[in-house]
């Protein structure tokens, strides 16, 4: 009898907390869908601001606007983490032509790769090789590739559903194209934009030169996908089809940035820590809503949502907007080292950077204790549509932080439009849908309030 006693109250204790759980999800997301402030977050950013490219103007106006949102929003504390980024400007725009052998000529839409030199000053021509990866560089060997333009035309598999595996499938060569290239003796490079659709936008994104010294270094360009169609077309008629471009970019000096932070403290365990975050640098050459501007803001009204739900969070919840995930994940990395020295304890972080797209779940890496409790909170997301928990993958700037037993994740929109704006002029502002924001943000609290609310399975939990 006292055993069924016993059940019985377990039961009406679960089904209890169930209830007040929906009931927390559905006051979230009514808040976040009536009185979110992230569409007007991200206007800002990314009308009145625009691109954020680390070590800019752009980037500080960024940091000092979203300290002040913070500040206004009345929470425990705001405070700037400061942080060493790398400053590359594009200079001019860039300029290019496919040249044929009668002295035709047809301009195509490139754009500097971040992190790449410069031409000289009077651009570069030469003749142009066709590869459709850097594993194909070995066997044609330094006679064909010598002095020559080598071409990177590795599309993304549109048959990948996911389409960061399509992205994962061909972004070496933009990122090692040059450096691998330059040692066979190519002059520059050129590479297809990552982008699943033909268009005449460039997409950019950054390079490294590894350890080549600087006096060897090519430079390097992003062209269209409809211009990549185009030059292979050309040099399939005439493989003696020449190529120039022109490119005014420089590397300077790092320069000192700032981390943007956040926090409501626990009151509870305050020496728990949750944190979620976007970074606050993009490209330059759109406006960088999508990437990662719709992050920010989302993460931003995390802290909002929960203050102004009257919810007293357990733990200590943190904002973080990292800077310079582009082309150094300086941010992430420096948040770590010092969360590190100061000995801080994170059981959970959470970033949102895969676009301001319809939310469908998230991404997990953790142990498999912890995916099981995750697992049990999927049916208080199914009336909002959030059907996908997978484990495996988090997000850049969160994932310096791993370590035994914390719980990193992702926020999993739908990806099927993100690579048509990824890097390029086209991530701006009229292309992020208000109201899928907004259920971006309330996906992302939700999740922090039920990580408050029930902490993580620790080692010491699974042992006893």
């Amino acid at each position: 009898m006292k055993k069924i006693t016993l059940l019985f109250l377990f039961v009406c204790t679960t089904i209890l907390a169930q209830t007040e759980d929906e009931k927390q999800l559905r006051s979230i997301y009514d808040a976040a869908l009536t009185d979110g402030m992230a569409y007007n977050w991200l206007d800002h950013l990314s009308n009145q601001i625009g691109g954020r490219l680390s070590g800019s103007v752009e980037a500080q106006q960024a940091v000092d606007y979203t300290k002040k949102e913070l500040e206004s929003l009345g929470i425990d504390r705001v405070y700037l983490q400061p942080v060493m980024v790398p400053k590359w400007v594009r200079g001019l725009p860039e300029y290019a032509n496919i040249l044929s052998e009668d002295g035709r000529s047809t301009n195509v839409p490139i754009c500097a790769l971040g992190g790449s030199v410069a031409t000289s000053a009077l651009g570069l021509k030469a003749d142009v090789i066709e590869v459709k990866g850097i594993e194909e560089l070995q066997d044609l060997g330094k006679d064909k590739i010598e002095g020559k333009i080598v071409f990177f035309n590795r599309p993304m598999n549109p048959k990948d559903i996911v389409t960061f595996t399509a992205y994962g499938g061909c972004v070496d060569q933009r990122y090692s194209g040059a450096a691998e290239a330059g040692k066979y003796g190519a002059v520059g490079v050129i590479v297809r934009s990552v982008n699943l659709r033909l268009d005449d936008y460039p997409h950019t994104g950054s390079m490294s030169y590894g350890d080549t010294p600087v006096k060897n270094r090519i430079p390097a360009a992003a062209i269209s996908t409809n211009g990549a169609e185009l030059l292979s077309t050309a040099l399939k008629l005439n493989p003696k089809t020449k190529f120039f471009f022109k490119q005014n970019c420089k590397q300077y000096n790092d320069v000192q940035s700032y981390n943007v932070i956040g926090e409501i403290k626990g009151s509870t365990y305050p020496n728990e820590i949750i944190v979620v975050g976007g970074h606050l640098d993009s490209w330059d050459l759109g406006d960088g809503s999508h990437d990662d501007g719709a992050g920010v803001v989302q993460s931003m009204d995390v802290l909002r949502l929960i203050k102004a739900s009257g919810y007293k969070p357990k733990r200590t919840i943190r904002a973080v907007l990292f800077m310079n995930e582009e082309n150094g994940l300086r941010g992430g990395n420096k948040y770590a080292e010092v969360a590190k020295s100061k000995r801080e304890n994170h059981i959970f972080a959470l970033e949102s950077d895969a676009g301001g797209f319809s939310p469908r779940g998230f991404s997990f890496d953790c142990s498999t204790e912890n995916y099981e409790q995750i697992n049990s909170w999927r049916n208080l997301f199914k009336p909002y549509l959030i059907h996908l928990f997978e484990k495996g993958g988090s997000g850049a700037d969160v994932g310096p932080l791993k370590k035994d037993n914390i719980v990193l994740a992702g926020l999993r929109p739908d990806s099927q439009r993100y690579f048509d704006h990824h890097h390029a002029a086209n991530d701006t502002f009229e292309h992020v849908n208000k109201r899928e924001l907004e259920l971006g943000a309330a996906t992302m609290t939700s999740l922090v309030y039920l990580f408050d609310k029930y902490g993580i399975v620790s080692s010491k939990k699974i042992k006893g």
